[in-house]
């Protein structure tokens, strides 16, 4: 099959306001002429499909429809903070339209990284070269599939102004990412750095793909998961399992230190950050959930709810409350999840702007009100702050990892898969547990897995894809009512539709 060039000309048009580009290909782009092989950089255009990763660091956007439309996060009205035209709200409430303006600023950020990816293969790329853009075309591929069950697709180095793309289905698509994925994975390079695509990030991704298989193939709100899928989900989480080049770090917070490039042993793919020079805003990860008169200051925004707080089964969980030597003495934070009152680093209590104490609560409602506007919600923090490059930090930001290697295999074997290496559902859980300080008690069930996903992963952009497969996307949480299987794909922007007729709206929008 030939391909791939994602979107029109509007979608392009509105790349280049929105994100604007390292070269001048995106000028030429959007005026519709594809430059003549040997006068583009293809290096600088393979660096430009890689840099696109950096809009899954920002709090808004493809992070945002990942996240805020789970069970994991909330984006409170506070006051007159955050209010932002509903676009929070409506993301939580799963009542978005084809206008929310972060569904479509994602649909044209992860089009921008598509196209640019399968631009380079017009280009005579090196054999290196031409595998990490196909890797990468693959990996945008994924994220369409996933959230809105189509791809715009066009042949390499096609005229943009003279033809519409075409587009793929769910389950053309994602028949065809798996093909392309089992075909340039022994031409990839072995385990590299991280922020390259290589087997391993392959291998990774094909364990995804494999493990939806059942979803984005079928009925999305009733899935099936076959037996020879789960047993090719189990195969690519053992290539990389066998390679002996990771384990689940002893130090949780190793994946997401500003230096976790060099201490962590978990990273599989990542999209990379070079501390106070380049990279994209994964200090977004910390500014947007800290009150401003705590260290760093924040903007005071988002917060879990006590749905998925409550699931966790154990106060000694490093995943849930931990005092890193490298941020509470510094700044008096905690990592995991901050509830009660807080404290600066000298343990002086501290208060909010309206001088009350700053005490994180558990109750919370999507319209916050009052006095205590300013502390209701459970705040979060994964990422450690950079305090040495704050504005621009030096965190790699995580898309591929190996503890979600051992989860999705013990998933696999769950559903059907056949057992490998003496591994069960149980012990790969409890080999993870064994390291975050909790009970290494799990039966290894479904359920267990589940909820060991939400320990391990939590806010880390897949909660809402294992929702959809675990079956409880649907099921009303805080603030959110049950919902039908509308909510299951997000719509096709509105101004996407206006350019390009080959695409359908999804059903109920």
């Amino acid at each position: 099959m030939k391909f791939i060039n994602s979107l029109g000309f509007a979608s392009l048009f509105a790349f280049s306001l929105l994100l604007g580009s390292c070269t001048n290909l995106q000028e030429e782009i959007v005026d519709g002429v594809v430059p003549e092989a040997g006068s583009v950089d293809v290096q600088s255009l393979l660096d430009d499909a890689y840099r696109t990763l950096w809009q899954f660091q920002v709090q808004d956007n493809i992070w945002s429809l990942q996240e805020h439309s789970s069970d994991e996060i909330m984006g409170p009205t506070r006051g007159t903070d955050w209010d932002d035209n509903g676009v929070w709200r409506t993301l939580h409430d799963h009542t978005w339209d084809a206008e929310h303006t972060f569904n479509r600023n994602s649909f044209n950020s992860m089009g921008r990284g598509l196209y640019l990816a399968n631009n380079v293969l017009a280009y005579n790329p090196s054999q290196d070269q031409e595998m990490a853009a196909r890797f990468l075309r693959a990996f945008y591929m994924y994220i369409f599939v996933d959230h809105w069950g189509q791809v715009p697709t066009r042949e390499p180095g096609s005229n943009i102004a003279l033809t519409d793309p075409t587009v793929m289905s769910s389950s053309d698509a994602t028949n065809y990412i798996i093909s392309e994925l089992e075909t340039i994975l022994p031409n990839l390079p072995d385990n590299t750095d991280a922020w390259v695509a290589s087997k391993d990030a392959a291998r990774a991704l094909l364990a995804k793909m494999y493990l939806n298989k059942g979803v984005w193939t079928g009925d999305r709100a009733n899935p099936s998961f076959s037996a020879a899928d789960m047993d090719k989900v189990i195969q690519a989480c053992d290539g990389i399992i066998d390679s002996g080049n990771y384990e689940v770090d002893d130090d949780y917070y190793d994946n997401f230190r500003p230096n976790n490039d060099m201490v962590s042993s978990e990273l599989i793919f990542t999209s990379k950050n070079d501390g106070g020079v380049q990279g994209g805003e994964v200090r977004a990860h910390w500014h947007m959930t800290l009150h401003y008169n705590q260290k760093p200051s924040g903007w005071n925004g988002f917060c879990t709810i006590a749905d998925f707080y409550d699931r966790f089964d154990d106060p000694n969980d490093v995943r849930f409350d931990a005092e890193p030597a490298d941020l509470t003495p510094v700044s008096g934070l905690h990592a995991g999840f901050l509830i009660g009152q807080q404290y600066d680093e000298n343990g002086t209590a501290l208060n909010d702007r309206r001088g009350n104490p700053l005490s994180f609560t558990k109750e919370v409602s999507i319209f916050e009100t009052g006095n205590n506007l300013e502390v209701t919600g459970i705040r979060g923090i994964k990422y450690i702050p950079d305090f040495v490059n704050i504005d621009r930090s030096d965190n790699d930001y995580v898309l591929f990892r190996y503890s979600d290697i051992l989860l999705m295999k013990a998933e696999a074997i769950a559903r059907g898969g056949t057992a490998t290496g003496g591994d069960t559902p149980a012990s790969l859980v409890n080999e993870i547990r064994g390291k975050r300080g909790v009970a290494t008690n799990s039966t290894g069930s479904l359920e267990e897995i589940y909820n060991e996903r939400g320990f391990e992963l939590w806010w880390e952009g897949y909660r809402r894809q294992d929702q959809i497969r675990f079956g409880t996307f649907l099921d009303a949480w805080t603030d959110k009512s049950a919902d039908d299987a509308t909510r299951l794909l997000f719509p096709i922007p509105s101004i996407e539709l206006s350019a390009n007729p080959n695409l359908k709206q999804n059903p109920g929008y």
